[in-house]
């Protein structure tokens, strides 16, 4: 598979020993290797040090396979970093290390708990709307089928998640929006009926109007090509994110596929910037 340039002990462990040889190069690679080429920025955004993956891990996967890491710790209200200190410790741990660092906000309270200047630390800012508190004042988590319960309504339960994405893209201050689309497990068969062009494209407006990146996100193969179409049209930009479980991480291969089909070029894709609206005030009251 293509590499990044390593030096001369590419080829063995940190022990010295002799490493197997790479397999054959695949389409995803040569795919890899063509958009590198074409200075075509591959890199995945979302990516976490957890479930036994080590830095040296990401690292190595990143040679192995041509894609460069950004990697996120969860932060907010009883995730690993909860306040200034967990980020600044965060960030010395990871001085000179060849990886872009970005901060997933969890929780709609996120924007209470981390000072402006200790998120402008960040080469960037990403977050979903996974967490919110319903209409009745019941917070759920949307991964967590228990904290979902019955979802009697599906119509009406769309129009509140929707109603709760605008409320983050309109005022939360972040760069990228992450797992788009996703949908409890108790609706997500009805994928297709349930994103309508009319909440597609509400939700893309906001993206854009905001200037926020839309994750084409690897784990959950979200969002569908119908919406990432429209926001194309529209003019949105976008980011590769796997959001890896456990020990996993992906070649970005939905992403690849994206770019494929819709001849996304690097003009379309994300790129963190020096100056952002991450440095703007926290916003206290966000649901």
């Amino acid at each position: 598979r293509p590499r990044l340039p390593v030096g001369e002990d590419e080829g063995r462990d940190e022990a010295g020993r002799d490493l197997p040889p790479a397999p054959a190069p695949d389409s995803i690679d040569m795919m890899i290797a063509r958009l590198q080429r074409d200075n075509f920025p591959v890199i995945d955004y979302h990516v976490h040090l957890k479930g036994g993956i080590t830095l040296d891990e990401a690292l190595a996967q990143s040679r192995r396979t041509g894609i460069n890491f950004g990697i996120a710790p969860n932060c907010g209200l009883g995730f690993p970093i909860e306040n200034d200190e967990g980020i600044y410790a965060f960030l010395d741990s990871m001085k000179g290390k060849p990886v872009f660092l970005g901060m997933q906000a969890e929780g709609r309270e996120w924007t209470t708990l981390f000072s402006p200047e200790a998120v402008s630390r960040f080469d960037y800012v990403f977050t979903d709307a996974m967490t919110f508190t319903d209409d009745a004042g019941k917070r759920m988590r949307l991964w967590i089928p228990e904290e979902v319960g019955v979802i009697e309504d599906p119509q009406r339960f769309m129009d509140m998640y929707v109603d709760r994405i605008l409320g983050v893209l309109n005022n939360e201050p972040i760069d990228i929006y992450v797992n788009p689309t996703y949908l409890p497990e108790q609706i997500a068969p009805d994928y297709d009926r349930l994103w309508s062009e009319p909440r597609m494209k509400a939700v893309i407006d906001a993206a854009v109007h905001n200037d926020v990146a839309i994750e084409i996100n690897t784990r959950y193969r979200i969002p569908g090509l119908p919406f990432l179409r429209l926001a194309k049209e529209a003019g949105a930009k976008f980011s590769c994110g796997t959001n890896n479980k456990a020990e996993v991480l992906s070649r970005s291969e939905y992403c690849l596929e994206v770019i494929d089909a819709l001849g996304l070029t690097g003009e379309d894709m994300f790129s963190p910037r020096r100056e952002s609206k991450r440095a703007a005030p926290s916003l206290a009251g966000v649901r």
